[in-house]
């Protein structure tokens, strides 16, 4: 039997599918406490804020698709497949359910919606590196030259960042599945 979730959890959760559905600014705090059946206090009692609670949605979201990733990595045999293995989570995440469907990648949704100096704006920043770091490390045995290998790891990350959020406009993964298929061709040129 499952422990219930606490508070801070059952808050998490319905601002996540909440900031989701219908966006940051269009997700009042009365909402978000309705949904998770908490009173408006426990929100205050968790966080300090909003602004607080948003940033710790980017960071469940930063660490949902991290999960996503290791799961494909693990499974990966050499770096072709760990490069092809970010493109598979994003897939997956593209694949998962959703209540109102795909509608692109949630941190870049978010990111949208902040100011340019908002910590959490700055979070999906470091994701997006990261991400992009993944794909320079599985590069480093397959192209030597530091100045050709980061100009791949640019190409794949843009190929990437731009098939998730078409991928968002389409509502499925099919954009993703192709951008795959396309950097297993530029990998496959790579001698």
């Amino acid at each position: 039997m499952d422990k219930p979730l606490s508070a801070r959890d059952r808050l998490l959760h319905a601002a996540a599918a909440l900031f989701y559905n219908d966006g940051i600014a269009a997700t009042g705090i009365d909402t978000i406490t309705r949904r998770a059946g908490v009173a408006k206090q426990s929100l205050y009692n968790n966080f300090a804020s909003k602004s607080d609670l948003i940033a710790a949605y980017v960071e469940a979201r930063h660490a949902e698709w991290l999960a996503l990733h290791a799961r494909r990595h693990a499974a990966a045999a050499g770096p072709k497949a760990r490069i092809l293995a970010v493109f598979d989570a994003y897939a997956d995440h593209a694949e998962d359910a959703y209540e109102r469907g795909f509608r692109g990648c949630g941190l870049l949704n978010a990111a949208a919606e902040l100011t340019a100096d908002d910590p959490a704006r700055a979070a999906v920043r470091r994701h997006k590196e990261e991400v992009e770091a993944m794909l320079a490390d599985a590069l480093t045995d397959l192209i030597p030259d530091e100045d050709r290998r980061a100009r791949m790891a640019d190409h794949l990350s843009y190929l990437l960042e731009g098939s998730i959020t078409r991928a968002g406009l389409d509502g499925s993964s099919r954009r993703v599945h192709e951008a795959r298929a396309m950097a297993a061709d530029m990998l496959g040129a790579i001698a």
